[in-house]
Formats: C-alpha cells, structure tokens, sequence
C-alpha cells in the first residue's frame, strides 16, 4: 500500500482563524482526510510533533524568539511549506508594532510586561525560510485550501485566482460602493479570495486578501482624495490586515 501523504499544520502569532477556516471545510476535510494523513493539527487532534511532513501548513507570524527558531525546525522537517493567512503571507496586524517602541505597547497591554519575550518586529514566514506556496486572507478561503491541497497531492500548479476583487464584485453583480456610494475600497488592488464579501454587504473592500500580483495603489489614494478620504484615513486603509505587506507598507507611509 502507497503511504498517504503526511500533512502538519503549525500555529505561531495568529488567532486560529484560519486553522478553523480548515475545519469549516467539514464534508471536503473528510475527502482530504481520505487522501492524506493528518499527522499533526493541535486544533483538531492530540497527536504529537514527530517525524517529517510532506506537507506543513503554518499559520502566524514570527513574533517571538521561540518561533523564529521553531520555523527552521520545520523547514527543515517538510518537504513543502505552505503558509496559510495575513499573519504567515505579511506578518497580520501584529505587524502594526514594526517600527514602533515595542515597548510602549507591551507596557500598555500587559500587567506584567516582564513575563514578555517578543521580537521588535512580526514578520511573515518567507522572510525566515523558504516557502512552497502561500494562502492569502483574514481567514483564508477553504475553497482556496481545497485547491492548494488537490494541487500538491496531483504535483500540479494551484489555481488561485491573482486578479482584484473587483472583478469578483463584477461576478457577483454587486453596486460598486466606491463609485455609486463614495465608500472607500481596497478592493480594485486587493487579491481576490473572499468573493467580495465586504461589498456585497455595501461595505468597502477591507484588504484582507493582501495586495494583487500588480497594484496601482498611488492611483486609488488619488481616488480616494477625490471622494473626500483624509490623508490620515488613507494610510489607516492600507494599515490593516496586511498592513507589512510591501505595496500596502509603501502606501501607507507615502500619506504620513
């Protein structure tokens, strides 16, 4: 008998949404389970962290001394290295603190700020080691997941959508918040993934899927400006989610 294909999921700065974002997959994980083993998933078994994987999912940021160790561990335990959510792909809202006093906002949070051991900064798992493949969102897309896992078991390509949500908005026969209703909206550089979820409830685009493949955020900014968002608003929009994001980073600054 072919041995299935062992699969570790891994959790370090996050809130677990993306990890029950696996497990909202419900009838789909079953069929996964069939084709895989699921050799560690602390939020979903007890099993313990042994032996190598042919498949490692990581969800969070590098935060602390203790991860940015534990990483190269699995690195070098996995065969491929997926990191799965804004927190693995640009380093999640934790980020915000980079570049800031660590300190003041330990101090702020913390009774106890002396039990704290973190890093300066939260960074994404690609700036630590390799990785195979990344899952954008705040949480990720089971389907997304679905097709990443498919892909890896049949050594393919993923097919992951890179165009903007708008063209999902498009699909999906939303109003256009920004046009129609002067609603700011990340989505015409945001990745798609969510289905346009925000805007389908007359909300603008949010960002949570980080940026596109290409991005003209200098160009939104200028609309946004035009429909009445302050400077400070702007750089609040693109400080979010995906706040460490390079083309989200880089705009952000330009309206400090």
């Amino acid at each position: 008998m072919t041995r299935k294909p062992r699969l570790g999921v891994f959790k370090f700065s996050s809130c677990d949404g993306c990890q029950l974002s696996m497990l909202d997959c419900e009838d789909e994980l079953l069929d996964i389970a069939g084709a895989i083993d699921i050799a560690y998933f602390p939020e979903a078994t007890r099993t313990d962290d042994i032996g190598g994987y042919d498949i490692a999912m990581v969800e969070g940021s590098v935060t602390t001394p203790h991860e940015a160790e534990m990483i190269k561990d699995i690195r070098a335990r996995s065969t491929t290295l997926v990191t799965i959510g804004a927190c693995a792909t640009a380093g999640g809202i934790q980020a915000l603190k980079n570049g800031a006093d660590v300190n003041h906002f330990i101090n702020a949070v913390y009774a106890h700020p002396e039990f704290i051991d973190t890093l300066d900064t939260a960074t994404p798992i690609k700036d630590h080691v390799k990785v195979d493949a990344e899952l954008r969102g705040c949480p990720i897309s089971k389907h997304q997941l679905i097709e990443l896992v498919a892909a890896v078991l049949a050594g393919r390509t993923p097919q992951t959508p890179p165009h903007a949500t708008c063209i999902d908005c498009k699909l999906a026969g939303h109003i256009c918040v920004m046009v129609a209703g002067g609603k700011p909206c990340l989505g015409p550089v945001t990745h798609a993934g969510c289905g346009a979820l925000c805007p389908g409830y007359d909300r603008g685009c949010y960002g949570c899927f980080g940026p596109k493949r290409t991005t003209n955020t200098a160009s939104l900014s200028r609309r946004l400006a035009e429909i009445g968002t302050s400077e400070r608003d702007i750089k609040r929009l693109f400080s979010t989610y995906n706040t460490n994001a390079p083309a989200f980073r880089e705009e952000a600054k330009a309206h400090e």
